[in-house]
């Protein structure tokens, strides 16, 4: 039986007579395709995947594995509905700690149409994706079985700066991770889930290497998805981490031309990331999130709105 995915933290979400993917609990995500260009889009870019031998194959770990499509009934309850049937990104894993990042300063393809770009453009301007070239879009974090997950809703996320930014990516590695913003972050794991070679530095500087050279595509609206589990990071030896790509309904062809977008956003993420692997014990006292009003999380618990 489908059900409503516990772990997304951003995006289209199913519930209250609302279209979202679902998930099967055996390992399939079901992502329902969009009605106009970009549901074609998306479904074409997966399709293409598997048979474009341009894509190295250490780079196709970083994109979800791709089951076709298949009609199921719409999670809104309009009827039967094509959905992507993708790898459930987070089958099997216990508490993972989840960060969605849109990438690129620029959100929106050339072809798209004026009123789509000019609402991309408004708010990239109000984010942080025209100032760092990326957006963190939603996250977990998994504190522990009392305090449970913070995760807050999406438009307190939107409202970050840069500085905010910088705090909940050490918040993220963290084992005092909250929704209180008074309390400086510890960033405990940080060298077991952002380092080593395994870790997600070093995952996202492969991604950072074929972006300097691949011209096959251009990366609009995509995300980086990092996942991580703090029970694994606990014991000092391994965290699970793994980096994603994830969201292709506004890829278009490279026609040779380096994703200089994309490769900007994610470059900056590199730097901020790399500077807490190098000052862990640096915490942002001075750092606060402002409005508290806006933030009804502090008690370390919440649900994605």
């Amino acid at each position: 039986m489908l059900k409503i995915p516990d772990n997304q933290v951003a995006g289209h979400q199913a519930g209250d007579g609302k279209l979202g993917p679902l998930v099967d609990g055996l390992g399939r995500f079901y992502k329902p395709l969009q009605s106009d260009e970009r549901g074609t889009n998306e479904g074409a870019f997966y399709s293409s995947l598997s048979s474009n031998t341009r894509i190295p194959g250490h780079i196709c770990r970083f994109f979800p594995v791709f089951h076709g499509t298949q009609l199921l009934e719409a999670s809104d309850g309009s009827g039967l509905l094509p959905h992507l049937v993708l790898q459930d990104l987070v089958s099997g894993r216990l508490n993972p700690s989840i960060m969605d990042i849109k990438i690129g300063a620029r959100t929106w393809p050339a072809q798209a149409s004026e009123d789509y770009i000019a609402k991309c453009f408004e708010r990239d301007r109000e984010t942080t994706s025209v100032s760092l070239g990326f957006l963190i879009t939603g996250f977990q974090m998994y504190g522990s079985r009392e305090s449970g997950f913070w995760k807050p809703h999406k438009k307190f996320v939107h409202g970050f700066s840069a500085d905010d930014v910088r705090l909940v990516l050490r918040k993220f590695v963290s084992s005092n991770a909250s929704g209180d913003f008074d309390l400086d972050p510890d960033c405990a794991f940080a060298s077991v889930v952002y380092g080593g070679s395994n870790g997600i530095l070093a995952q996202l500087l492969d991604l950072k290497a074929w972006f300097e050279d691949q011209t096959i595509f251009h990366f609009y609206s995509c995300s980086v998805l990092l996942i991580y589990e703090k029970e694994l990071a606990l014991d000092g030896s391994s965290s699970g981490a793994e980096v994603k790509l994830i969201d292709f309904a506004h890829v278009v062809e490279g026609k040779g031309v380096i994703d200089h977008n994309f490769l900007g956003g994610l470059c900056s993420l590199i730097k901020f990331i790399s500077e807490i692997l190098t000052t862990p014990d640096k915490c942002q006292t001075e750092v606060r999130i402002q409005d508290s009003e806006n933030n009804p999380f502090s008690s370390g618990n919440g649900a994605d709105g």
